[in-house]
């Protein structure tokens, strides 16, 4: 059997008495008195807890290093990827290969800033990443069309890849190359 619970005592209303001996209670406030807030006289519509808020740093530019470093890691990445779209469909686009150029030369000057040094390494890059992607795209198609692995092609048969390359490129291939650094100018105007 359980024990009657005894009702529970009535609340007092907050109204500003100290309760039970506590001095960190509500007290009414005495004219003249600090409020406790120093800026609460300097506070402005829409700001929290007064002043001015804080301004974030600004992000680091201008930093020769690391952005050729950033677009040489872009263009590694941005060639996989090239190339593995290029061997999926198994044909060349050319709005990827833009988007490679215009990616490399985007991070690159966001990185690096405006740097004629860091604009230039974008579109040497980009003309790697795109010559690479074609070369992974290449490799994935005659890995499909021989029954060995990617990696055996590409790794094991590379100076093969590249005399096939050699003989079935023609203007659009040229033309994807010239794509992918001209849109890495563009890309790095555009980070600006």
């Amino acid at each position: 059997m359980s024990q009657p619970v005894p009702p529970n005592p009535p609340q007092q209303p907050y109204g500003g008495q100290p309760s039970d001996g506590n001095p960190y209670a509500q007290q009414p406030a005495q004219p003249g008195a600090p409020t406790g807030n120093p800026f609460a006289g300097e506070q402005q519509p829409g700001q929290f807890g007064g002043g001015v808020p804080f301004a974030p740093a600004p992000p680091a530019r201008d930093n020769l290093a690391l952005g050729i470093l950033t677009a040489l890691g872009t263009a590694v990445v941005a060639a996989i990827l090239y190339g593995v779209l290029a061997g999926s469909i198994e044909r060349e686009v050319g709005y990827a290969a833009v988007g490679v150029g215009f990616l490399i030369g985007f991070a690159a000057a966001k990185v690096g800033g405006s740097n004629p040094v860091v604009i230039g390494a974008g579109a040497v890059f980009a003309i790697g990443a795109v010559y690479l992607g074609q070369l992974v795209g290449m490799s994935m198609i005659l890995a499909e069309a021989s029954g060995l692995s990617f990696s055996g092609v590409f790794f094991d048969h590379f100076g093969d890849v590249t005399k096939i390359w050699n003989e079935e490129a023609d203007f659009m291939t040229y033309l994807f190359l010239a794509l992918g650094p001209i849109a890495a100018i563009g890309g790095a105007r555009k980070a600006d």
